[in-house]
């Protein structure tokens, strides 16, 4: 026999108003609540009727915000089109996705999107965060006010959100320390390039880089690292005036954007090659590189899930109060050369 929501509105001591809007997202309703409910429904098994629901939303559509940060980089184009596929999927059955995108990574500008995105009655809200104590506590808020929120591509410590969509970036920098050593010979020197202070991702590929040498090859000397903002024109800046300052330079290590400058760099001084470098993203400009061997490895972390897959997860909890199974949906960290490109 099919459960009905007056059973579960029976279990759960509210009224069967009060469990349609929590299983329905039929206006605000105290997180709490809303959980115990979702959780009574899950119990029991009940199976929300998708056509009913769809018809239902055409009254009252699901909003599902999206704010992404550095959108003119070709990392992040590709991430959109995992947007743009999520974004497909999720109107067949009436629901909204609201994109906000940004140059850069500016605090400020994100805080005033999230507002404009809560003041058009978002329900869940998908973000690749600055890393700001401002930021934690406004995702806090949102998810205190009923607004569940997914983190992709860079994550934020300490906070309520209900799940991350993007690569382990600390496993990623230890895994690129160990293969630049090996190609290297386990001595050398090496310049890591960061992207964004305020980027979560950025600074955990350098924290795992730099740890994974340090404690395993002693013999590769780190330089400090720098930040290069995603910025192919001072990343071949930074890198052209390290060879003067160190001409014995044994490799580059980028862990964000720019990658192209950094060949650049290496190109305009003649040394092609002989400084190895390690690099993220299958963008088509470092794949030609790759295949010319002015980068040695590209670490791939998957666009398209980063940018599908939070709006889904969204999408399902929202629809169907179905909790994502980890609070980490990791992509895989896959390791590329021009052999297997």
């Amino acid at each position: 026999m099919a459960v009905t929501l007056k059973q579960i509105a029976e279990l759960a001591g509210v009224s069967r108003g009060t469990v349609d809007r929590a299983l329905y997202n039929r206006g605000r309703i105290n997180p709490e609540v809303a959980e115990r409910i979702r959780s009574i429904a899950k119990e029991l098994g009940y199976q929300p009727n998708r056509a009913g629901k769809a018809l239902a939303m055409a009254k009252h559509p699901i909003k599902i915000g999206v704010i992404a940060q550095a959108t003119e980089t070709p990392f992040m184009h590709l991430l959109q089109a995992g947007i743009e596929d999520a974004r497909k999927e999720v109107s067949n059955f009436g629901a909204e996705v609201l994109m906000r995108s940004m140059i850069g990574l500016d605090i400020d500008l994100q805080l005033k999107l999230i507002d404009e995105l809560v003041e058009e009655g978002i329900n869940g809200l998908a973000i690749a965060p600055a890393d700001d104590v401002r930021m934690r506590n406004r995702i806090n808020e949102l998810v205190d006010s009923g607004i569940p929120v997914v983190t992709f591509n860079a994550d934020i410590d300490d906070t309520r959100r209900l799940c991350f969509v993007g690569q382990n970036s600390e496993l990623a920098g230890r895994a690129c320390a160990a293969l630049l050593s090996a190609i290297i010979g386990n001595k050398g020197l090496v310049l890591p390039i960061s992207g964004h202070q305020y980027n979560h991702s950025h600074t955990l590929r350098i924290k795992g880089f730099c740890s994974e040498m340090e404690n395993c090859f002693p013999e590769v000397k780190l330089l400090p690292s720098v930040f290069c903002q995603d910025d192919d024109t001072l990343t071949q800046q930074l890198t052209e005036q390290t060879l003067r300052d160190h001409p014995d330079l044994t490799a580059i290590y980028v862990a964000a954007g720019g990658q192209s400058g950094v060949c650049r760099g290496l190109a305009r001084l003649g040394c092609t090659g002989s400084v190895r470098v390690i690099c993220y993203d299958l963008i088509p400009n470092n794949i030609k590189n790759l295949l010319n061997s002015r980068i040695d490895f590209l670490i791939d972390q998957d666009a398209h899930t980063q940018g599908y897959q939070p709006i889904m997860i969204l999408f399902d909890y929202l629809f169907a109060g179905t909790k994502p199974e980890s609070k980490y949906f990791y992509t895989d960290i896959a390791i590329k050369n021009k052999y297997n490109i």
